[in-house]
């Protein structure tokens, strides 16, 4: 690799991590370089069995780098491997404007003369790699060699070196974690004074609709919800918008008794604002985003249990999670995959027990209702959903905040016509490694998905487990 290939180009490193994470990490850094240290391919040769997203993300690097060799005109390794020769569907921005990449590839070809600092043991393979990236800044002094990798202590100590690090942004949302979008916005105490000059107004099927025009129209969203502080009684969800123009209807008020989903009703607003889209059969994907004891998974299954059983709108409940423990992990369970799913589903054990009451309830009858809900409820695990389609299902993804945007799209990609999916989650307590809130598999849905007139977003912040929960979630 000579000055004159790179210059005016930086050089990133990649770490293997960034590749398990994301196998498309090769075309995300554009006009710019990359360079695989021989050590990271053989940390992929080493990961490439097994049946986890891992172990399939590795096997697609592979493909990707033998494609890229084999359309290499001089299969030349040491000029580099162009990139541009791999256009993909999935390599779009924001703007659907697929992403030009016009740098090169360079594979460790050649031992480098690697000197690692004192106190830092060349046996291990992250200080190797490290060694690898200071090797080239100093061959190339004059180019920026940056090493990306998702570990954060292999970051700290090329910082600690003196060399240029990053995490690996691409798949992270644009936005600040702190302004992505809640699903609802409040309304001026002028409203109405300045949007009212061209309102039309109209009933259907027991609905309210308002049609109006006014500045604050262009920065509505489609199923987005609107709330005003001088009158309590009226919340509005955004139906449709069609330039200057926004149709408002009048939200179903779901804290009133008579409103009741499954004997549940919402205790606050941003739970009433749930309800009407986990029950609006014209939301095809729903996505809440909140602290523990706020409701998520209990107004879920109500929603589920009322619409699959009572309504008939699908055919069964089928609910999910990734399998990541808290704590240390208790090995195999035995059983079949339903069997060995249930521990890892006592949420939902613990919010069927809220909506099947045992008062005045002989035994014979707790166990019917258990027998009856657990044939309309069925629990799957994520490792057997590829290549799936489900038809007519209520989908019910739960910790959705420990899957990453790749096994999220999986997922999303089961639904076949008339199925709903509601993903539930709670970033700040992501357990998957390598997963931070700006890249975790619900931030990145939620972003993606809120200008669909066909989906829903709701953060709830208002805890109703207990007055302990509420504390400790505060305090601690």
């Amino acid at each position: 690799m000579t000055r004159d290939q790179i210059e005016g180009k930086r050089l990133f490193v990649l770490d293997t991590n960034v590749l398990m994470h994301d196998p498309t990490a090769l075309f995300r850094f554009s006009e710019h370089n990359v360079y695989l240290p021989m050590l990271v391919l053989e940390e992929l040769d080493a990961a490439k069995k097994g049946l986890s997203e891992v172990s399939r993300n590795v096997r697609q690097v592979s493909r990707y780098i033998d494609e890229l060799l084999e359309k290499s005109p001089e299969k030349s390794l040491q000029n580099g491997i162009e990139l541009n020769n791999m256009p993909f569907a999935d390599l779009q921005n924001d703007d659907e404007i697929p992403i030009r990449v016009s740098g090169k590839l360079f594979i460790q070809t050649e031992e480098l003369k690697v000197k690692l600092p004192e106190g830092l043991p060349s046996s291990k393979i992250d200080n190797m790699i490290l060694g690898v990236a200071l090797s080239l800044r100093a061959e190339h002094p004059h180019q920026k060699v940056t090493l990306v990798s998702k570990d954060i202590n292999m970051r700290i100590k090329a910082t600690a070196l003196g060399l240029h690090a990053e995490d690996y942004y691409s798949d992270r949302v644009s936005i600040d974690i702190e302004r992505l979008y809640t699903g609802y916005a409040q309304l001026p105490a002028d409203f109405w004074d300045t949007h009212s000059k061209e309102m039309d107004s109209w009933k259907d099927e027991g609905h309210t609709y308002y049609k109006i025009k006014g500045p604050l129209v262009s920065q509505w969203i489609p199923n987005q919800f609107l709330y005003s502080m001088n009158d309590e009684t009226y919340e509005y969800v955004v139906r449709s918008i069609d330039k200057d123009f926004a149709i408002l209807e009048v939200a179903r008020d779901f804290r009133l008794k008579k409103n009741e989903v499954w004997g549940i009703k919402a205790r606050n607003q941003e739970q009433s604002f749930a309800l009407n889209l986990l029950m609006d059969p014209n939301v095809d994907f729903v996505s809440l985003q909140g602290p523990a004891g706020t409701g998520k998974t209990l107004l879920t299954l109500a929603a589920a249990l009322e619409q699959t059983i009572e309504k008939q709108n699908y055919t069964e409940v089928i609910m999910t999670r990734v399998t990541v423990p808290v704590g240390e992990d208790i090995g195999f369970l035995p059983g079949t995959e339903e069997e060995k799913m249930t521990p890892w589903m006592g949420a939902l054990m613990d919010n069927l027990e809220v909506l099947s009451p045992s008062e005045n309830t002989d035994q014979w009858g707790q166990v019917a209702t258990q027998d009856v809900l657990s044939r309309w409820i069925k629990i799957r695990s994520l490792n057997f959903m590829r290549g799936r389609t489900f038809l007519n299902k209520f989908i019910i993804i739960d910790e959705a905040q420990n899957l990453t945007p790749k096994q999220m799209k999986t997922l999303i990609t089961r639904a076949g016509p008339g199925t709903k999916i509601v993903c539930m989650g709670n970033v700040a307590q992501i357990d998957t490694p390598y997963l931070t809130e700006s890249s975790s598999g619900i931030t990145y849905v939620v972003d993606h998905f809120r200008n669909w007139e066909h989906s829903g977003h709701i953060t709830l912040l208002q805890g109703e487990r207990s007055r302990l929960a509420e504390y400790a979630s505060k305090h601690l």
